[in-house]
């Protein structure tokens, strides 16, 4: 005997990108805000799909006040009903509930999310709802769509991923302080004669760190397959505490055999755009939330980047533009020296205004 059908679950994204009215839905997610009147509670209901809500509309006669008074903010629930048009002025659509199951209460008096503003400062302590606000869920997705995107540049273009090793024995170049990965207990570390740590009785029998950069294995890959890219975690144990500074980050390295510097130009400023085209294409939203709350311009500095081909300049012409520049640097400019951060600045934001190479 053949049981009911279930109603499979509808992403809110799914349903708000074309609504089907009139059409009996499954909706799950994480409860918002809740209005209650009288008869009639309006639960707005996020599931992380999207920056979005969907209205939930509750009629109390309809759900036990057992259920209806764990409806707090925080709470999971799933709810099946009917999806129309709303009447409301706030949203295009709502859901009529006709069944809902709580599936995860929350403490209204204890969840730390009410609605109000927050600090990021005040999710360094709240680590596990970070997901759950507007600026960590759309940053979220923002990267998943881009790490998307970098896989599906590249394997159009014809590259090999590389998974290059987290754990090295290499320093790859000198690109960064290392953190030190060892099995040796640091209660009592085996020394040899001659005064020195005995790696000897490590794991790998020698120092081993946690790998800056994938660059040098992309390099040796790069001379038999051709063109390759590694994606993943580096680390890099400098203990600076700036914005321009992490100690775990992913890092994208393509090496090219056979490509000179314009070929690497090209590649860089063809895939640069190519992520920023995804941004604006499939995260609008998302952006314009963080514009609106972060960073004013945000879109239109994007758009800009995609609209304009990079300068070209090599060292020499970027020396001289900024000693003509009368610019009062903190680092002095000279030739021969490496270029600082104020002085790249100068030469993309105020110089030539467009992204430089």
């Amino acid at each position: 005997m053949q049981g009911p059908t279930r109603v499979p679950r509808t992403r809110i994204s799914t349903l708000l990108a074309d609504p089907a009215v009139n059409t009996d839905l499954r909706v799950a997610g994480w409860v918002r805000t809740r209005r209650s009147g009288k008869k009639v509670s309006f639960v707005e209901l996020n599931d992380g799909s999207t920056l979005d809500n969907l209205q939930l509309v509750i009629d109390h006669g309809m759900i036990s006040d057992e259920v209806l008074k764990q409806v707090t903010t925080g709470a999971a629930l799933i709810a099946d009903g009917l999806l129309v048009k709303s009447q409301g002025k706030e949203q295009a659509v709502e859901l009529q509930v006709r069944t809902l199951e709580l599936t995860g209460p929350a403490d209204a008096e204890s969840y730390p999310l009410q609605k109000k503003a927050h600090t990021l400062e005040f999710f360094r302590d709240q680590a596990h709802l970070r997901p759950r606000t507007n600026t960590f869920a759309a940053v979220l997705r923002i990267r998943h769509g881009l790490a998307f995107a970098v896989h599906e540049f590249f394997h159009r273009r014809g590259f090999f991923h590389l998974h290059a090793p987290i754990l090295t024995g290499s320093d790859a170049e000198g690109s960064g302080e290392m953190f030190q990965v060892t099995t040796l207990k640091q209660s009592a570390v085996p020394m040899t004669s001659a005064g020195e740590v005995d790696y000897a009785q490590d794991f790998f029998k020698r120092k081993t760190h946690l790998t800056v950069s994938g660059q040098l294995e992309a390099e040796l890959v790069a001379l038999g397959l051709g063109e390759v890219y590694t994606f993943g975690p580096t680390f890099r144990a400098e203990n600076s505490n700036t914005t321009r500074h992490l100690a775990e980050f992913w890092m994208i390295e393509p090496e090219m055999a056979f490509y000179d510097i314009a070929d690497n130009m090209a590649l860089a400023e063809e895939f640069l755009k190519h992520l920023v085209r995804v941004a604006l294409d499939n995260h609008a939203n998302d952006l314009a939330f963080l514009e609106k709350t972060y960073d004013q311009g945000l879109t239109a500095k994007l758009r800009a980047v995609l609209e304009t081909p990079f300068v070209r300049l090599d060292y020499t012409e970027a020396v001289d533009i900024l000693q003509a520049s009368g610019k009062p640097f903190e680092f002095a400019v000279q030739w021969g020296i490496d270029l600082q951060s104020e002085h790249e600045r100068y030469l993309v934001e105020e110089h030539f205004q467009k992204p430089v190479i």
